[in-house]
């Protein structure tokens, strides 16, 4: 029985850290964009490589 009682102690104080996380990410506007990320992919500014059919080695 004793070991219910630490586990219970011991969730409540896991839940309790996760929630000053929380708190604390609110509170330092970790949330503040939330659509940047979404449309960030549909504006991908990154080099894509193509296939140039041209410039292959022919094996002869």
């Amino acid at each position: 029985m004793s070991a219910l009682y630490l586990l219970i102690i011991a969730s409540i104080l896991v839940a309790g850290c996760f929630l000053i996380a929380f708190i604390w990410s609110v509170r330092n506007n970790q949330y503040e964009d939330q659509k940047g990320a979404a449309l960030r992919i549909l504006f991908d500014n990154e080099k894509i490589l193509t296939f140039n059919s041209n410039s292959k080695k022919k094996d002869s």
